[in-house]
């Protein structure tokens, strides 16, 4: 799937909101089921609208909205606006800076904060707070100011920032090269059997929610991109587990699709199923103490804890640590109380 932007239609002034090309394996599909899947927060009478008033292509045709997708062809969402993510707009959201220099600055982002504006989120991001705070950002290869690397909206943690193109440049060949360290505290569903190990297992979009992601396998491996992340076990709590991840690459939902993959799904992750009880006993008073949990804790249990890079004028090792949010250290509380008692 590949998204475009900023693309002015020379033909007709419409601009490009979204371009699928069909896979190749899809079977036949009304187009306005087929966009319910791909476009987050687009409902059915949106999509509906927007075909009838013509601004759905196939193949460069204008198509309804009973038109069945076939395998490969090339879809277009057009409008006469340009995307709400090109206009990034300076907002005075306060930022927490844990290091800054000439060069960069590490932030640590809050769970609740989208990084950067895009579907359903046009405010209220990452990007907003950096352009009033900071002038001059450098562009990264998808025109987004300031921006490395990103995390999850609901996952807290830290993020670096270039302040100009060389440590834009520097920073994203470290991201690139793997030379970068990212490491996580999450919170699992079960008792992870080994203290430590390496997932690995291509990831890509799940082919019937293509809001989530999938791991891929053997004949199917083309399907998805490289991925590894290591763990280790940091606490056992009984039905759940504490642990560490730590990324070799950096997918989108990387540690949540993983970690589901070998069954120890995110605490309260919702997109993944987390949300549910999934280890545990079946007594009323356990459904409450888990439920209870899911309201201190009402996000994935996903904190983004280190982050190490080289610094790209002075060649320096920087390191760098957080605590993970309130939210999540009493839910772990929680768990410890209630494993003292039951074990």
């Amino acid at each position: 799937m590949v998204y475009s932007h900023d693309h002015l239609d020379p033909q007709n002034d419409l601009y490009e909101h979204f371009s699928f090309a069909v896979d190749k394996g899809q079977q036949p599909l009304r187009i306005d089921k087929y966009l319910m899947n791909f476009v987050e927060n687009a409902t059915r009478n949106k999509i509906q609208a927007a075909a009838k008033s013509g601004h759905i292509f196939v193949n460069e045709v204008a198509v309804k909205s009973n038109y069945k997708v076939k395998p490969e062809d090339q879809i277009r969402v057009m409008f006469a606006h340009p995307p709400h993510e090109n206009l990034l707009v300076a907002e005075n959201i306060p930022i927490d800076v844990i290091y800054e220099d000439d060069s960069l600055l590490v932030v640590h982002k809050p769970a609740g904060m989208v990084v950067h504006p895009g579907h359903g989120n046009y405010s209220g991001t990452l990007i907003n707070a950096l352009l009033y705070h900071f002038d001059n950002l450098p562009n990264n290869s998808s025109n987004r100011p300031g921006l490395v690397h990103r995390i999850d909206k609901d996952t807290s943690g830290l993020l670096v920032v270039a302040k100009n193109e060389h440590a834009m440049a520097h920073l994203s060949a470290q991201f690139k090269a793997k030379t970068s360290e990212r490491s996580y505290v999450a919170l699992v569903w079960g008792n992870i059997e080994n203290d430590k190990g390496s997932i690995e297992g291509n990831i890509g979009r799940h082919p019937k929610n293509r809001l989530q992601n999938s791991v891929f396998l053997d004949e199917d491996a083309h399907k998805g991109k490289p991925a590894v992340t290591h763990f280790e076990v940091l606490e056992r709590l009984g039905y759940v587990t504490l642990v560490r991840c730590t990324l070799e690459t950096g997918r989108t939902h990387q540690i949540r699709v993983h970690m589901k993959h070998i069954g120890h799904t995110l605490f309260n992750d919702e997109r993944y199923g987390g949300d549910k009880i999934l280890k545990g006993t079946t007594f009323t008073k356990y459904k409450q103490f888990v439920d209870n949990c899911f309201k201190v804790l009402p996000r994935q249990a996903l904190h983004a804890k280190t982050l190490g890079f080289v610094h790209p004028t002075n060649n320096e090792w920087l390191s760098f640590s957080c605590d993970m949010p309130e939210d999540m250290s009493h839910c772990i509380e929680k768990w410890r109380g209630y494993s003292k008692h039951t074990h």
